[in-house]
């Protein structure tokens, strides 16, 4: 298996030290990256919660199901939250299967894929905010014991990649990961490729991005003057991959664009009279749900339908994205680890319904 290697850190390491590692060089011509947000899942939810049912039966057989719960022993697991609130792990896919995510990928001969992007996302009781953590997929982690699907089981590891578990062991064990890391229990899973995410904002007919200064990245064919932009779906796949134009070239660097991209695809989404206009909302449901896989939970119209019911209140102005805190790893420079103590105060802040900690918002590791 080939793969580019990125690194968070302002130093490059010429050797692939781990499964799913990066480096420029080889970046050039092959780029990962799917970022995946929220508003992905919100589009989804209030174009079948505000519509008509009948317009969305046929939708069912385009969401693909994995049932996390089955796969994961519950004595193993953080206990659910005591109120009403939600944890959602939302993953972007850099799989290359099929044609048009393999020329969204840039191509080349990749096999799996690889959880590029993950986002725990916490609706607190009330559902009137929700707060987005990007967990860096250079962070070095303890891997616990998983199970294949084969039925095979996977040893505990520690010091592997995160974003390497994906394809490893698959969508089951990055949940029990993010659980044994976090302490926080996972109510629902969501995950998109690249070509549902072009298609999603190619939907809804762009996002509009304020750019502060000028990105030219020659990797992802990204040209952007400072200023207001309206990107199409392909130049949104571009603008939230792209790290060579940004920061140190990292991948750290590029979160701040992701979770900028996040607010303006919301907003976005707000603006459009979807409760009015049914075509328009079976448009956008219709290409996120081709390429959206989710937990048995929500693999159903009916079950789409009750949560996105439960998350009208949620409104771009009261969410706030955060990096999970990391450092450099000492060992490895080009890997992060969880910095602590800010990681364990901002997971007990999402685990107990809390406040999170302004210093708990703050990463040693930027990205530049």
């Amino acid at each position: 298996m080939s793969h580019d290697q990125s690194t968070p850190g302002p130093r490059q390491d010429s050797s692939a030290s781990q499964a799913g590692g990066r480096g420029r060089k080889k970046g050039r011509g092959r780029h990962r990256g799917l970022k995946i947000t929220l508003g992905v899942v919100l589009v989804l939810l209030l174009a079948g919660g505000g519509t008509a049912y009948w317009m969305y039966q046929d939708l069912d057989g385009n969401i693909k199901g994995v049932d996390i719960n089955k796969a994961l022993d519950e004595k193993d697991r953080p206990e659910k939250l005591p109120t009403t609130g939600q944890n959602l792990l939302v993953l972007g896919s850099d799989s290359r299967a099929g044609a048009e995510n393999k020329e969204l990928g840039g191509g080349g001969s990749v096999g799996g894929a690889r959880s590029d992007t993950a986002m725990v996302v916490h609706i607190p009781e009330g559902r009137t905010e929700a707060v987005a953590v990007s967990i860096p997929r250079d962070t070095l982690v303890t891997r616990p014991e998983c199970s294949k699907a084969d039925g095979s089981k996977m040893p505990s590891a520690g010091r592997v990649m995160f974003n390497s578990v994906y394809s490893q062991v698959g969508p089951a064990c990055v949940v029990k990961t993010v659980e044994k890391m976090s302490g926080v229990r996972i109510d629902h899973y969501l995950e998109i490729n690249f070509a549902g995410f072009k298609d999603l904002v190619d939907a809804i007919g762009g996002v509009t991005v304020e750019v502060e200064e000028p990105i030219r990245d020659k990797a992802s064919g990204l040209d952007l003057a400072a200023g207001s932009h309206k990107l199409d779906g392909t130049e949104s796949l571009a603008y939230v991959r792209t790290r060579h134009g940004i920061g140190d070239g990292s991948d750290l660097g590029r979160i701040g664009l992701q979770q900028q991209f996040l607010l303006a695809l919301l907003t976005e989404i707000k603006s459009q009279d979807l409760l009015g206009s049914p075509t328009t909302a079976y448009r956008i449901a219709n290409s996120a749900t081709k390429s959206l896989t989710t937990d048995e939970g929500l693999a159903s119209l009916t079950s789409l339908t009750e949560f996105a019911r439960s998350m009208n209140g949620v409104d771009p102005s009261s969410m706030e994205t955060i990096m999970l805190p990391v450092s450099y790893d000492k060992q490895d420079p080009n890997r992060v680890v969880a910095a602590e103590p800010r990681a364990g105060a901002l997971w007990k802040a999402i685990r107990t319904d809390g406040t999170i900690p302004e210093s708990a918002k703050k990463s040693p590791a930027t990205g530049g």
